[in-house]
């Protein structure tokens, strides 16, 4: 009976946590899920590379958003000196024309920014993934080249798994901003991400799951 009363208390734990705590445990099962899948996954190499890696579970394509698509994520940058990865800042993802694969009405999207310049525009309050930042499909494949032209040339790769396997996705047009309301139910106070994203912040409890997964795959560049 206690074995039965215990499971209960634990499902009504789960049932209880905030949505951005369930939101950033999705987040590290999408990584952790992108980076290990046996035949399709995103290049680890290339995440070894990256300046930042943002992580947007269950997008959604909603009919009130025409033609485009909202979602709501995190972002997390390498530490000043290179080792680890810096406490989450939370960012929304909306608009934009890509498309969900055949069938799919939600989808996880990964990011990866390759270069400082696409860093920076993370710190802004927000910006036009196409437009104001060059952004390719990524590839798959644990032998997929990771010196391919895109790589070479975007600013950021992406990224969307709607049934199944991770596929390289091309975002024009859609505007990442930062979620500072986010911000304030994950950190107790108002921050934007520049100031997540560079300053020394520990990372919450409910991040650590997130951070620990980008360890454990790329916790130096």
């Amino acid at each position: 009976m206690k074995s039965i009363a215990g499971l209960f208390a634990l499902a009504a734990l789960a049932l209880a946590q905030p949505a951005h705590v369930k939101r950033l445990e999705a987040a590290a099962t999408v990584l952790s899920e992108a980076l290990t899948m046996s035949d399709a996954s995103i290049p680890e190499d290339l995440l070894h590379k990256s300046h930042c890696a943002v992580v947007v579970p269950g997008l959604k394509k909603g009919a009130f958003i025409i033609g485009g698509q909202y979602g709501r994520g995190f972002v997390s940058c390498r530490n000043k000196d290179g080792v680890g990865w810096t406490a989450p800042g939370a960012v929304r993802i909306e608009g934009g024309s890509f498309g969900l694969q055949i069938g799919g009405q939600e989808a996880d999207i990964i990011l990866l920014v390759m270069n400082e310049r696409g860093a920076e525009r993370l710190l802004s309050s927000q910006f036009t993934l196409g437009g104001q930042a060059s952004v390719a499909a990524g590839p798959v494949g644990r032998t997929a080249a990771a010196q391919t032209d895109a790589y070479m040339t975007a600013e950021i790769l992406s990224w969307s798994r709607s049934r199944g396997a991770f596929a390289g996705v091309s975002l024009q047009g859609a505007t990442l901003r930062q979620d500072v309301g986010e911000n304030r139910r994950l950190y107790g106070r108002t921050l934007e991400n520049r100031e997540i994203l560079r300053g020394d912040l520990p990372a919450p409890e409910a991040a650590k799951g997130f951070i620990a997964t980008l360890n454990k795959h790329s916790a130096r560049r």
